[in-house]
C-alpha cells in the first residue's frame, strides 16, 4: 500500500490530510465529496481520531480508486489492454512464424503467474500480533448518520468451501458489533453465503480472515464477477504477472496475503445471527437491518506500520465508478463467449450498475434482442440486472449518453419494451420482494417508433394538467427533438399514480412517456434523475401502457401502492458535518456543488 502511496503522491493524485478528522462521520463526509470533484485525488488522514478526539495509532486511506488514472496506475495498465490479453486466451490463433511462437509461448510462460504461492513462513501482515483483541482500536468509519455503527468497508473476506477445494475472497461490508465481533454482511448470491451454509448444514464454525490493504488489487479482484468456485486471486496473478503470496493465518487455515496491513481472523457460529444494519449503501439508500451472521474475532495481526484502508458508498459518482468501469472493460471478452453477438456494453454510474446496462449488439433477426436480454439475465452477477437497454450496431457510442438517449428514443414505442421479473440484488428496495422482482428489456435495435406527439410548451402544459390534478406540482420535457419525449413530473402523491397516469391520457396527444418523481426532486437535474429512476421503480408495478403512451412511477412507494416493505431513506450528508469541515478550511462551501449532487436531499 506505501509504494502505491507513493506512486500517486508522485502523479499529484494523493491529497495529505493533518488536520485531525474524526471517523465519526467526518472522514467519510469529506471522502464522499472529494471524489465527486472532475479532479478527485485519494485522501491521507495522518490524523484520525474517535468521536471523543482520541487520536489512533495508524493513518486512514480513502478514495485510492478515485479516479481513471489512480486505477490505471494501480492496475499497472489500462483494463481495455487488459481484455486484449483475455481475449487472446479465449480466442487463440495458430502461430503462422517464429516471432507469433515466442509470443505464444511468452503468454504460456506468463501463466504460470496465475496461481497463488502459499508462503510456509510468517508474512508481513504477522509482524505485530496484537496481545488484545480490540475492534475498537482500529479507525473504523461511520459514514452515515443512520448507520448502525462503524463498518469495515474495504475488507477483503477471505473463506473456503467446507472440504477445502474452492476458495473465495469477496467484499463485504462488516458491521462493529463489538470489541470481538463482525457482522458478515455476505448476500444470498455471493459464494461467501454459498459456504456458510455447507458449515452450518455440516453443524461445524466457519473459517473467516479479513485483510485490510496490501496491494490495492486485491481489493479490485474481491469484487471482480468470476464465475463460481473460481479463486479471485487468480485473476490478481493474470493482470500482475506474478503469483500472490499467501500465508497461514495464526488461528485458523485461511491463507491471506503476505502483504496485508492488517488481518483479523476468527470463525462464523453457523448456528446463530444476529441483526445487522441499516447501513448507507452503494446504491444511494440505506438497507434495513435484517439477521446476518456474526464473526468472532480470534486473533488481529498487522504490519509494523500499517495504514487503514476504507471506502465510502452513497449516491454516484463515488469510487465505485472506477471500478466498476474496470470490471466493465476488462469482463466484456468474457460476456461475449455466453453472448457472441454483442458488440459493446456498458453500465453507467447513476444507475448504479446492476439497475442499468447498455448493450449494442450485432442484430440479425427478429427477437434477437429479447434473446440477448435472457442471456444477459441468465449470466453470473449479470442476472441482478433489473434495466436493460439494446441497440444494434449503427447507434451511437454507449458512453455519448445524450446521442445515446436521442436515439433510443426516436426508435421505441410500448411494443419495444419486455416486462418480465427475476431475480434481482439484495440491495434492490423497490421490488416488493426481497432478491427478486420485475425486469425491463428496452429493444431499440429495431425502429418501432410511431409518429412524435403534438407538443406544447412547458407551461402550457402544466395548465392542462394541473387542470387534471392540484398534486402535479411542476413538470420538465426533455428529449423533445425525438419520437418519444419525456417529461418529468413533480408530484405530492396521495393515491396510487396509475390512476393518475389513466387522468392524464385527456391530453396524450401531447406526450409520449411521463415519470412521475416525488416532490423533493429536482427536475432540471438529469443525472441523479437517472439516479432515482433506476433505483425506485419495479418494472412490473410502476410501468404503465397505455396505446401509445407510458407512465413510470418513480416516486417512493407505500401502502398506496400495495408495498408491504419499508422504503428506505437516502444517503444525505449532514449538515453540521459538513460546516464543521468548512470551519476547519477542509472544504470549500459551494451550494451549487451540493445541489447538483443532492448533498443534503
Amino acid at each position: 500500500m506505501k509504494d502505491y502511496i507513493k506512486i500517486l503522491q508522485e502523479n499529484n493524485l494523493l491529497k495529505v490530510i493533518d488536520t485531525p478528522c474524526s471517523t465519526e462521520l467526518e472522514i467519510a463526509h469529506l471522502s464522499y465529496l472529494e471524489v465527486k470533484k472532475p479532479d478527485s485525488k485519494a485522501l491521507l488522514f495522518t490524523n484520525p481520531v474517535d468521536k471523543n478526539g482520541k487520536k489512533y495509532e495508524m493513518p486512514v486511506l480513502t478514495n485510492l480508486f478515485g479516479s481513471q488514472r489512480a486505477l490505471e496506475l494501480i492496475m499497472g495498465a489500462k483494463p481495455d489492454e487488459i481484455a486484449a490479453r483475455i481475449e487472446k486466451l479465449l480466442k487463440p490463433k495458430k502461430p503462422e512464424n517464429f516471432n507469433q511462437k515466442l509470443e505464444f509461448l511468452s503468454e504460456l510462460i506468463r501463466l504460470k503467474s496465475v496461481l497463488p504461492k502459499r508462503l510456509k513462513s510468517r508474512g508481513e501482515c504477522q509482524q505485530v500480533v496484537k496481545s488484545k483483541i480490540n475492534l475498537y482500536e482500529l479507525p473504523i468509519l461511520r459514514t452515515w448518520e443512520g448507520d448502525a455503527a462503524p463498518f469495515i468497508t474495504m475488507g477483503q473476506v477471505y473463506t473456503k468451501s467446507l472440504d477445502g477445494k474452492a476458495h473465495n475472497v469477496g467484499m463485504y461490508r462488516l458491521q462493529v458489533h463489538g470489541s470481538d465481533e463482525l457482522g458478515m454482511h455476505w448476500q444470498i448470491h455471493k459464494d461467501g453465503a454459498h459456504f456458510f451454509h455447507e458449515y452450518a448444514k455440516a453443524g461445524k464454525p466457519m473459517p473467516v480472515s479479513v485483510a485490510i490493504g496490501g496491494d490495492p488489487l486485491y481489493i479490485w479482484c474481491a469484487q471482480a464477477p468470476l464465475p463460481k468456485d473460481v479463486f479471485e486471486l487468480l485473476l490478481y496473478g493474470f493482470i500482475r504477472e506474478k503469483n500472490a503470496r499467501l500465508v497461514k493465518s495464526i488461528t485458523n487455515d485461511i491463507y491471506i496475503p503476505n502483504d496485508a496491513d492488517i488481518v483479523i481472523e476468527g470463525f462464523v457460529d453457523t448456528t446463530q445471527s444476529r441483526i445487522e444494519g441499516p447501513f448507507g449503501d452503494h446504491t444511494g439508500f440505506y438497507t434495513p437491518a435484517e439477521p446476518f451472521a456474526v464473526m468472532k474475532v480470534s486473533k488481529i495481526t498487522q504490519k509494523k506500520n500499517p495504514i487503514f484502508y476504507a471506502t465510502v458508498v452513497g449516491k454516484p459518482p463515488l469510487e465505485d465508478k472506477f471500478f466498476g468501469g474496470a470490471t466493465e472493460r476488462i469482463f466484456l471478452p468474457l460476456l461475449k463467449t455466453s453472448v457472441p453477438d454483442l458488440i459493446d456494453y456498458k453500465m453507467p454510474e447513476n444507475g448504479v450498475f446492476h439497475n442499468l446496462i447498455l448493450a449494442k449488439f450485432a442484430a440479425a433477426y427478429p427477437a434477437h434482442a429479447q434473446q440477448i436480454a435472457h442471456a444477459f439475465w441468465g449470466v453470473g452477477q449479470m442476472s441482478f440486472v433489473k434495466h436493460a437497454i439494446f441497440v444494434g450496431s449503427d447507434a451511437p457510442a454507449l458512453d455519448d449518453y445524450s446521442a445515446f438517449c436521442e436515439y433510443v428514443l426516436s426508435h421505441i414505442s410500448p411494443a419495444s419494451l419486455l416486462i418480465t421479473s427475476g431475480v434481482c440484488d439484495q440491495l434492490d428496495h423497490a421490488s416488493p420482494n426481497a432478491c427478486f422482482g420485475g425486469k425491463l428489456g428496452v429493444d431499440a435495435s429495431v425502429d418501432k417508433s410511431t409518429p412524435a406527439p403534438t407538443l406544447l410548451s412547458d407551461d402550457e402544459l402544466f395548465l392542462k394538467f394541473q387542470k387534471i390534478s392540484p398534486e402535479i406540482l411542476a413538470l420538465r420535457q426533455i428529449f423533445t427533438q425525438t419520437k418519444n419525449p419525456i417529461t418529468m413530473i413533480k408530484t405530492l402523491k396521495t393515491a396510487p399514480l396509475k390512476e393518475l397516469f389513466k387522468r392524464l391520457l385527456a391530453f396524450k396527444e401531447h406526450f409520449k412517456i411521463l415519470v412521475f418523481l416525488d416532490c423533493d426532486a429536482r427536475l432540471e437535474n438529469d443525472y441523479m434523475n437517472v439516479w432515482r429512476v433506476t433505483n425506485n421503480i419495479d418494472a412490473q408495478r410502476d410501468i404503465f401502457i397505455n396505446g401509445e403512451q407510458i407512465g413510470i412511477d418513480a416516486t417512493a412507494k407505500n401502502a398506496l401502492d400495495g408495498y408491504e416493505r419499508q422504503w428506505p431513506q437516502m444517503t444525505n450528508c449532514t449538515r453540521s458535518v459538513i460546516d464543521g469541515l468548512i470551519k476547519k478550511g477542509l472544504l470549500d462551501s459551494n451550494s451549487e456543488f451540493f445541489e447538483k449532487f443532492e448533498i443534503f436531499g
